[in-house]
């Protein structure tokens, strides 16, 4: 730990860099706490130029099998800089870098890691961004799939997609120690749980898989927990294949020492019952070493023949589970069978039902469609009589508009008449008076003269009267006579004059009582006019009323055909969303009644898996036993050979041996 330290402060002094209190601290406590084999830097912010000294110092270091570097804050180029220190490790083991963001530079950095190291078994990652960049993501899984050592690998909340799932996929198909992998809290989805299953029936090692919080189907998920367990049942069978391949290997080497042994005995043996017959008690002892080892050998031939037993009574077992398996198999085949027959007997009768029912309600829809034929014809004769009536109704106006403009006209023309009459028979009348008026007025004017003159003469007269009275009484008398005629004259010519006026007055007024009487009548032949002008806009007003009824009632009528319309095409909705959701149900059974095949088949398969390496283990294990029985048969007889060899040694030491102790005697 000393020297640990004193590198750090080493490297940080030779590259300008001040050494960072934290990581001090820590190595001193780490130091004090005499927990040499665990380096814990979590919670403390690491700058770039501390990871930078640290990558150095533990590229050679030899003292920490675990590293702890979680919420580290770690930059991408800090994280680059430390791990590529940690390629050429040969003691960290562990290695946490929870919770550091780490992203594309970091995903990189990880896959030369996993390249390069050959030493890391665990590596957690939990918390991090590895997934958001596929390329950086694929060169991680490409490290992945050729690393050799890491067994467990956290990826937890890393925002992998189905994408990197896949990619992680194959890299788990290459990968041959991976034992245990979390990808809890990503965002695999369908695709990549299918992704996983495919990589699984390839991969022969992963045993421990957590995928919650993916978005999977519960099925998918049951088929890679019937992959984890098919694996971890292969995995416990190789772990016990290799344990008894061990143990026999082990009984092999001691057989063979033993063999050794007896053949190095044996030649002494046989050396010295050629030199000297106190070795026949020692060759006594070797036979009964030899029968010994026999004996152990029969035991362990029958030992081995006991376990041959046991692993024929697991053949024949594991054969009755097959039987069995196969049974219920078939036995579940058939019920599924019966349960698809009925689905589908359900299912032919819901069809029945529901083509009748679409019959009938094709039927209702056909009487529907004739009732809005019978409708819509209805509606075009009413349109039609709408229209000739509104055609009428415009003759009519038009007809009476034409009227009406001509009595317009007419009223206007007689208008003009009578005022051109009553101007003119205003101006005759006019001229008239205004002409009696000056011939009244020169009338007077002469009468006025006249009676000047006469008063003048009457003046003269009275003076020569006054002169002459006596002389003229007669002449008075006369003139007085001749002056009453003139004055009966002028007054008869005056009232001739006046009768006359009056005759001519008489008959202006005439005149004017047949204007009047002809403007009464022009005005009569206006009301009259009016009037019928006002009976043709009441019956126009009438008319536009009919016209207003029959458009109430024809829009009453659309209406009521709009509503049966929408009513059937409701009613036809509803029916369709009936038949959609039967036809969802349908689809639904047709996805489950495949999900069950898709179970059966991967049941199928994995008992096939099983059952075929039930096989080779049982052959491998009749292989065993063939190999170890033909062995026992060649050191039976070779102890045979051995015992014959024995034996023909003894009787010619026995037989020799009186002919050299002769002379003795």
């Amino acid at each position: 730990m000393e020297d640990f330290r004193r590198t750090y402060l080493r490297l940080c002094k030779e590259g300008g860099v001040d050494p960072q209190e934290s990581v001090l601290a820590q190595l001193q406590e780490t130091r004090g706490a005499a927990a040499g084999s665990r380096l814990d830097l979590r919670g403390h912010s690491l700058s770039v130029d501390t990871c930078a000294v640290l990558g150095r110092v533990l590229h050679k270091d030899t003292l920490f099998t675990e590293l702890a570097l979680s919420d580290c804050m770690l930059t991408e180029e800090g994280a680059k800089l430390l791990l590529n220190g940690l390629c050429a490790n040969t003691t960290v083991k562990v290695l946490d870098l929870k919770g550091n963001n780490l992203r594309s530079t970091g995903a990189e950095a990880l896959g030369k890691l996993l390249v390069r190291n050959k030493t890391l078994c665990r590596l957690v990652l939990e918390w991090n961004a590895l997934g958001m960049w596929e390329e950086a993501f694929s060169v991680f899984c490409e490290g992945l799939a050729t690393n050799a050592c890491l067994t467990q690998l956290d990826l937890r909340n890393n925002q992998i997609n189905h994408q990197g799932a896949s990619e992680l996929c194959l890299a788990l198909k290459r990968n041959s120690t991976l034992q245990e992998l979390d990808v809890r809290w990503n965002n695999i989805g369908l695709l990549g749980g299918r992704s996983f299953l495919e990589a699984l029936q390839q991969n022969r090692t992963l045993t421990h898989l957590e995928m919650a919080g993916n978005n999977i189907p519960s099925d998918t998920l049951k088929a890679l927990e019937q992959a984890m367990d098919h694996n971890s049942d292969r995995q416990s069978t190789v772990r016990e294949s290799r344990s008894r391949t061990q143990v026999l290997s082990k009984e092999i080497q001691i057989l063979k020492e033993e063999k050794g042994r007896q053949v190095w005995s044996c030649w002494e043996i046989d050396f010295s019952s050629m030199t000297t017959s106190i070795h026949v008690g020692q060759l006594q002892e070797a036979l009964n070493e030899r029968k010994s080892v026999v004996n152990s050998l029969t035991a362990k031939f029958q030992m081995t023949e006991a376990a041959l037993a046991m692993s024929e009574q697991k053949n024949h077992n594991l054969g009755e589970l097959l039987s069995r398996v196969k049974t219920e198999k078939d036995e579940q085949r058939e019920r599924q069978s019966r349960e698809r027959k009925k689905e589908q007997e359900d299912s032919a009768l819901r069809e029945g039902k529901l083509l009748r029912e679409i019959n009938s309600m094709s039927e209702i829809n056909v009487q529907l469609k004739n009732k809005l034929e019978k409708m819509e014809s209805r509606c075009k004769s009413q349109q039609d009589q709408i229209f000739e009536l509104k055609q009428e109704l415009t003759n009519s106006t038009a007809e009476l508009k034409l009227r009406l403009a001509q009595a317009e006209e007419r009223l206007e023309m007689e208008k003009k008449r009578s005022k051109q009459s009553l101007e003119d028979m205003n101006n005759l009348r006019q001229k008239e008076v205004d002409h009696v008026n000056r011939h009244l007025e020169e009338s007077e004017r002469a009468l006025q003269d006249r009676i000047l003159k006469l008063e003048g003469q009457r003046i003269q007269l009275e003076e020569e009267l006054s002169r002459a009275k006596a002389a003229c009484v007669t002449e008075r008398a006369q003139a007085e006579e001749e002056q009453g005629k003139v004055r009966v004259q002028v007054r008869l010519e005056e009232q001739q004059r006046v009768s006359g006026l009056e005759e001519k007055l008489r008959g202006l007024r005439q005149s004017r009582d047949e204007s009047q009487s002809h403007c009464s009548q022009q005005k009569q032949t206006i009301a009259e006019l009016q009037a019928r002008s006002g009976q043709q806009s009441i019956e126009t007003d009438g008319l536009r009323r009919r016209i207003e009824e029959l458009q109430q009632e024809l829009s009453g009528k659309d209406q009521e055909k709009v509503a049966e319309v929408s009513r059937v095409r409701v009613e036809l909705q509803e029916q369709m969303g009936h038949l959609q959701a039967e036809r969802t149900a349908q689809g639904g059974l047709k996805e489950k009644i495949a999900a069950l095949e898709r179970e059966m088949k991967v049941l199928a398969s994995n008992h096939r898996e099983a059952t075929l390496d039930k096989e080779s283990e049982i052959s491998s294990l009749f292989e065993k036993l063939r190999l170890r029985e033909a062995e026992i048969q060649r050191m039976r007889e070779d102890e045979a050979q051995r015992a014959s060899f024995l034996q023909n040694a003894i009787l010619t030491y026995v037989q020799g041996s009186p002919l050299h102790y002769s002379p003795k005697k």
